[in-house]
């Protein structure tokens, strides 16, 4: 190792991670001082929520399930379409809904089946195995926000490169960044104002809401859980590790930095926020990203955390063969199980 990666390391190494969970805390004292600033070091929320102001922008019934694209208002100002997908079978009461999160690629297009103009999928499905999908024949009503930075929501010279893998996340995350505000902390506000969308709709069962996301939706989606206890379980895939393990071993994307995080913790106490309420986590043998030494290193903390908490059999894990990519099934019937089967049929 060179004298500058040795510095670095030793450097990220040293933080003093204040507010890391010490056997013997209180559990509610450790997490509200941990909420508090891992809040701050997101950037803070509004004081307010705007109104949604929801619009129908379309409805396509699919083969067993409505497919809508919805817009609502998230920040003042601002708007974020999502997909909800909602099983055709009518249910006797509302039912569990999963918020799915994507990760890096074309946006939510691409976990509904969909290609980037809208059609339906003619190729494979990626890593993301059109997940929101998956979810919404389980049982599920399903929605999938378009994150900040894909999708329909880049900067007009990304949307003009014709290139719909292209994203915006370096310019505007270090557009926030400049205005003390960070990529992460608008995403995940911005799933919270999904969530409260969700909340809204007859076909929802309110208390039973979970969320599921992929890699850098698996950010959002874990730290969306931790700082929200409205959402009862959360499924991280291809994400939880530890950040010395993941994003400070390579050159990852800008939105996955949050400054001063380390002050505070690392990652898996982080996640442990969510306790008691139910964690999942997948991860691939061949993660090249996030990869199963970290996972693992993430889980025995987790497994630590929660016994705290009075819930230690409430964290699982699916360490899968496999690389950077969802994996399913066992997350599936986890969600199941968690958010109540008896209410999906």
């Amino acid at each position: 190792m060179g004298s500058l990666e040795k510095y670095m390391q030793q450097l990220t190494a040293a933080a003093p991670h204040s507010a890391a969970y010490q056997e013997g805390m209180p559990h509610a004292q450790w997490r509200d001082k941990l909420a508090a600033g891992l809040t701050e070091r997101l950037g803070g929320f509004p004081d307010s929520r705007a109104e949604l102001q929801p619009v129908l922008l379309e409805r396509v019934e699919c083969s067993g399930y409505t497919r809508e694209r919805i817009e609502i208002t998230t920040y003042e100002g601002l708007r974020m379409p999502l997909y909800l997908l909602v099983p055709a079978q009518p249910a006797a009461s509302p039912r569990p809904a999963v918020l799915a999160i994507h990760g890096h690629g074309y946006g939510s297009r691409e976990i509904t089946g969909l290609m980037p103009d809208g059609s339906d999928r003619e190729d494979e499905p990626g890593l993301h195995k059109d997940f929101a999908v998956s979810l919404v024949k389980q049982g599920f009503v399903v929605a999938a926000p378009e994150l900040l930075g894909f999708g329909d929501r880049r900067l007009q010279e990304d949307l003009a490169s014709g290139e719909p893998g292209r994203n915006s996340c370096f310019r505007l995350s270090s557009a926030l960044l400049m205005a003390g505000q960070t990529m992460a902390g608008y995403r995940i506000y911005e799933t919270m104002r999904a969530l409260d969308y969700l909340q809204s709709r007859e076909e929802v069962h309110g208390g039973r809401i979970g969320i599921m996301g992929i890699s850098g939706g698996g950010l959002v989606a874990g730290f969306t859980a931790a700082l929200d206890e409205r959402i009862a379980c959360a499924v991280v895939s291809g994400y939880a590790n530890t950040f010395a393990d993941s994003i400070l071993t390579r050159n990852h994307c800008l939105d996955n930095y949050i400054p001063g995080i380390l002050l505070e913790s690392e990652m898996p106490d982080l996640l442990g926020l969510i306790a008691p309420r139910g964690l999942f986590l997948e991860s691939g043998d061949a993660d090249h990203l996030f990869g199963p030494e970290g996972a693992r290193k993430a889980l025995a903390r987790l497994q630590l955390i929660y016994s705290a908490a009075g819930s230690g059999g409430n964290v699982e894990a699916d360490f899968f063969t496999g690389g950077h990519e969802i994996h399913g099934d066992p997350a599936f019937a986890w969600l199941r199980q968690q958010l109540g089967a008896d209410v999906l049929t």
